[in-house]
């Protein structure tokens, strides 16, 4: 029988992924096994040095995998290891993906539409306003969907709220431990999305190291976790573009939004859409065609916009006007004192008429 600190050292040991257990498992390993076996035989089947699992090395990994054990049970962690019931399917599917996964909220197993959605920190009023039509349009058609992101500023956490306001479960890739929220301006979108039957996820212990090379490798995940990979807005280098590479690689599919070809943050884009990299995507129809979705049949509601205050209306009349102003734009031009506008715009943000982007702006997103 397997221990927790046992499958925890086991599934942080460097190198160890869904594909590397697999093989464990097929050879009778356990991962009890692997800390009692000698490394000639460990090394022979992964054909590495014999000094990679040295017995120095593996206790050092047990010893730090018992204080995670200690964490994981004192927060009511849940893990997941590739073997379990509850490991994602799509994600098992993949070799390189982790072998254990850390969890708080609602991981489900599988879903029938699992969407991820990606792209630049430095979002556009374009991209906000997209990545808004895109899951409001698939949550009015599509049943059993989720939205996969990184929680990240710009695209991603637009692709949460937006998912948010559509009343769909949404899951947070994370590229550190689940003792901390990056970046802290998102802690409470991390909480209603727990809240509201979505889920953060991460590969990474409570005492991991964070350095930049996380946010690369969990794109892995993002991408793993989703039967289509939709880049709204990237520069040609950056993790979006990333992503989309590895989503190809697991042979799923990759759509990107066209965009201006003057516009820097669309060139990644329109690169993967010249390269035949990627379909494009223009409205959810494009996305269940691709995919071979069938869609929820219409019941004939006509969807009515939310009733504005005056000053919530002269804020959306603004915006109109100015896309991407900022709040101290708005103060200075409609008067309305900043703590008083700072309410009004975290009100239209729950309501999902604007979005919050980088540097204080914010974008209209219902017109």
């Amino acid at each position: 029988m397997n221990s927790l600190p046992e499958r925890i050292a086991f599934a942080s040991y460097r190198n160890i992924t869904v594909g590397t257990a697999r093989k464990f498992a097929a050879k009778g390993i356990s991962a009890a096994d692997f800390f009692k076996l000698p490394a000639r035989t460990l090394a022979s089947i992964c054909c590495v040095r014999e000094d990679f699992f040295n017995d120095a090395r593996r206790q050092t990994a047990l010893e730090s995998a018992r204080a995670e054990a200690t964490f994981v049970e004192e927060n009511s962690v849940k893990v997941h290891f590739f073997d379990s019931p509850d490991f994602p399917v799509k994600l098992a599917e993949c070799d390189d993906a982790p072998a254990m996964l850390y969890s708080f909220g609602n991981l489900e197993p599988q879903r029938r539409h699992t969407v991820a959605i990606v792209g630049t920190r430095h979002c556009t009023p374009y991209g906000a306003n997209v990545c808004s039509r895109l899951i409001e349009d698939l949550a009015a058609n599509v049943d059993d969907l989720e939205i996969i992101s990184g929680l990240a500023y710009g695209v991603d956490i637009a692709a949460h709220r937006a998912a948010l306001a559509a009343g769909i479960p949404t899951g947070a890739v994370l590229a550190h431990g689940l003792n901390t929220i990056y970046p802290a301006d998102h802690r409470d979108d991390a909480r209603r999305i727990i809240r509201e039957g979505g889920f953060i996820l991460t590969e990474y212990s409570s005492c991991a190291p964070v350095h930049k090379g996380n946010f690369l490798a969990r794109n892995r995940i993002v991408a793993g976790l989703a039967d289509v990979t939709i880049v709204v807005e990237s520069d040609i280098r950056g993790g979006a573009m990333t992503t989309a590479r590895i989503a190809a690689a697991y042979n799923r599919e990759v759509m990107a939004v066209p965009g201006r070809i003057t516009d820097m943050y669309s060139r990644g884009c329109n690169h993967l859409l010249a390269r035949r990299e990627a379909s494009p995507v223009r409205d959810a129809a494009d996305i269940i065609e691709l995919m071979g979705w069938k869609a929820r049949e219409k019941e004939g509601e006509q969807k009515t916009l939310p009733l504005l205050s005056d000053e919530q209306q002269s804020i959306a009349d603004f915006l109109l006007q100015h896309p991407d102003a900022s709040v101290n734009d708005m103060c200075a031009h409609l008067g309305i004192p900043y703590p008083q506008l700072s309410s009004l715009l975290f009100q239209m943000e729950l309501e999902n008429i604007v979005a919050a982007l980088p540097g204080g702006r914010y974008a209209l997103l219902m017109q």
